[in-house]
Formats: C-alpha cells, sequence, structure tokens
C-alpha cells in the first residue's frame, strides 16, 4: 500500500492486518481519486472510518486544505499517525480516536463542514448508510459535497440507500457507481 499520487507519492503506507480493518487496494483507490480529481484539491475531508488513513493520506498529497481521521480502533489511530509521519503531512489533519456517532456529534458541536466525505466501515457491521444519515441529520456535508462509500455488499447498501432517499436523505444522490473485485464504490453528492 502506497501513496500514488501527489507530494508524498510512493511512500508505502503501514496497515494493521486484522478481521475489522481491511485497507483499499491501490487500484481501487487510484480509480477512486481519478473520478474525484478536482473534488479533491483545496477541499475540507472526512476519513470516517480511517483505518490506516489511506484515503485522507492520497487527498492530503493531492493538496486536500484538511482532514479529519476517525477510527474508534486504537491500533488504528497509531498507524494513522506513524503513516501521517512518514507523509509529512500530519499538520493540516485532526485525529479522533472514538465511535463514528460520537465523532459525527463532535463534529457537529464544533459546526464542521466537509466538502468530501470517505465512509470505509467494516464491511460485515453494515453500518455504511446509517452513517450517511447521521452525517446529513447533523449537517456535516456542505452543499454539492461528496460522499464515496466502499462496500462488498452493494446490493444490500444500494437497497438501503435507495430506500432512505425516499426519507431521510431526499437531497441526496448517486452519480457514479464503480465495481472492483469484491469491493465497489457508490459516490453520492448532495444537492
Amino acid at each position: 500500500m502506497r501513496v500514488i499520487s501527489g507530494k508524498a507519492r510512493g511512500t508505502k503506507l503501514s496497515s494493521i492486518e486484522s478481521i475489522t480493518t481491511r485497507p483499499t487496494l491501490d487500484r481501487v483507490k487510484e480509480s477512486l481519486f481519478n473520478i474525484l480529481q478536482e473534488d479533491v484539491n483545496q477541499k475540507v475531508i472526512l476519513d470516517l472510518f480511517a483505518g490506516s488513513g489511506a484515503l485522507g493520506i492520497e487527498a492530503l498529497s493531492r493538496n486536500a486544505k484538511y482532514v479529519v481521521f476517525c477510527d474508534n480502533n486504537k491500533q488504528a489511530i497509531q498507524m494513522i499517525k506513524t503513516n501521517l509521519e512518514k507523509t509529512r503531512l500530519i499538520e493540516k489533519t485532526e485525529i479522533v480516536n472514538m465511535d463514528y456517532k460520537k465523532c459525527i456529534e463532535l463534529l457537529n458541536a464544533k459546526k464542521q463542514k466537509f466538502d468530501l466525505i470517505f465512509l470505509d466501515p467494516p464491511y460485515k457491521d453494515d453500518i455504511a448508510v446509517d452513517s450517511l444519515k447521521q452525517i446529513i441529520k447533523n449537517k456535516l456535508l456542505n452543499n454539492k459535497g461528496i460522499v464515496v462509500i466502499e462496500t462488498d455488499e452493494v446490493n444490500r447498501d444500494l437497497k438501503e440507500l435507495n430506500e432512505a432517499m425516499t426519507t431521510e436523505l431526499q437531497n441526496v444522490r448517486i452519480f457514479d457507481q464503480r465495481k472492483y473485485g469484491r469491493a465497489s464504490l457508490i459516490f453520492l453528492k448532495s444537492d
């Protein structure tokens, strides 16, 4: 796992091998950032289930303005810090070690807003759509903001998303979807 482009290009990132933490493959990450392109430059980003921090670090390397990393796993938090030190990108970050719901509430209390949010929760937990509902309810996403969900249960998550878009997520629409082997990316935008 490495930083693909930008200031920290080529830097090898450390990751934890566990059942709950699974790094985004380089080819998936490369495709993701090719789709986003200018949606990263000078943007404020939330990497909500950060794991090793690879997605947020890639965004920082590509000139993101600021990234908040959140994970409830202490090992993951240490790995994020290590990777940020390796890439020398730590000064434009905040690292939060807590459950996603508490993190969303904390960010709302601080009146923080984001242009781009990465949601890559443990696949088996089935919390991607719930975390998106919490983000929208707490008004963390800027107008025209983008959310990217990584999942290996695309049918389940799309079904939940479509149901939620008739109620809590009426101002959110899917604008792209890609499949890479087991992993799928769902791109959403707020209106």
